[in-house]
């Protein structure tokens, strides 16, 4: 039997995982899910019911605009944009963008929403909320000549960016809001409505899934949405416990994010041990391919705690899973754990 690359191996996986992730933003792009993201973060739809929020939501753009100048406007870029472009810059799309209405005079609000798997500046290599401004201050410039031209300020929209983090300590749920504010530094206040125009949320959400429900209504919901479960068990729970209507749509992205984690997992064990095969027949037939197998057990191992630890599962769930899927001892699944 031929034995692919390492390297084809590693792509294979890479692609399966970036299809995995765009299937979870598929998911939030969900607009039952964003309905009840805007209703419990944001005061301008805490007072409309679900389906009425609903029905205020745009058709959502899930990794379609550009964050980089002279590419987030779209309809400028089809006439010919005018915006700067910055050279040399890489590729970055917002997860998911969409506009929503509000209010009795109908007020429009561009919406940016990003799952984002680390807060962690020394993972990211930069403060989460620096990213964040930037993404309000690029949402910002570019409805210059889209949504008003010329010197017409007060036809702005509101911009919102909600940041969905999946690292939190187990009692470090919260949801955070980024916004401007007024000080006066002498004399009268001014009368300034429109600084409320920039807002950012950060939510965290826990890494342990097997903690108790979270006191927030949207927490639970988020986390109970990416927990690792069957997808029955899944539906069902999102259905009686958060009032979720299992439609076709809906269901549909549900099974699109469980089929593809169960994928990632079974291709990073498929790759660990056929790559132990592989060095074990390279090292020579006297050291038998029963070495290599054992090597490949190895890597499927650290394959396992690897995604496992990316989804932000913890070491004792992880060592409870390693015994039950591996047939190993906790003594040996704990050395497992303390090597990686």
């Amino acid at each position: 039997m031929q034995i692919e690359t390492n390297l084809a191996q590693v792509i294979e996986i890479t692609n399966e995982r970036a299809r995995y992730d765009e299937s979870v933003k598929q998911l939030l792009a969900d607009k039952q899910i964003l309905a009840r993201i805007l209703k419990y973060t944001l005061e301008e739809f805490k007072d409309l019911d679900i389906q009425e929020i609903i029905g205020n939501i745009d058709e959502p753009e899930v990794s379609k605009v550009r964050v980089e100048p002279g590419y987030t406007n779209v309809d400028r870029i089809r006439k010919g944009s005018e915006e700067d472009n910055v050279p040399g810059e890489g590729k970055v799309f917002f997860d998911i963008r969409f506009s929503a209405y509000c209010g009795e005079d109908i007020v429009k609000i561009l919406i940016n929403i990003e799952a984002q798997k680390s807060t962690n500046a020394s993972k990211l290599g930069y403060h989460l909320d620096n990213r964040i401004i930037f993404y309000l201050g690029r949402m910002i410039s570019s409805q210059k000549e889209v949504e008003f031209s010329k010197s017409d300020y007060d036809n702005l929209k509101a911009v919102r960016s909600i940041w969905i983090c999946m690292d939190a300590g187990d009692e470090e749920d919260s949801i955070s809001r980024i916004s401007l504010w007024q000080d006066v530094l002498f004399g009268k206040q001014m009368n300034l409505p429109n600084i409320d125009k920039v807002q950012g949320v950060i939510i965290k959400l826990r890494r342990n899934e097997h903690l108790a429900e979270s006191k927030n209504q949207l927490i639970a919901m988020l986390e109970a949405l990416l927990r690792s479960e069957p997808t029955d068990v899944k539906k069902k729970r999102l259905s009686t416990e958060y009032g979720l209507e299992m439609n076709r749509d809906t269901e549909r992205r549900l099974n699109d994010m469980c089929n593809l984690s169960e994928v990632v997992l079974e291709r990073g064990l498929q790759q660990g041990i056929e790559q132990g095969i592989e060095q074990g027949i390279e090292r020579g037939i006297e050291q038998g391919i029963e070495q290599g197998i054992e090597q490949g057990l190895e890597q499927g191992i650290k394959a396992f705690i690897e995604d496992k630890r990316e989804d932000n599962v913890s070491d004792d769930v992880i060592k409870k899973r390693l015994c039950k899927r591996f047939s190993i001892t906790e003594e040996k699944a704990e050395e497992y754990l303390g090597r990686l």
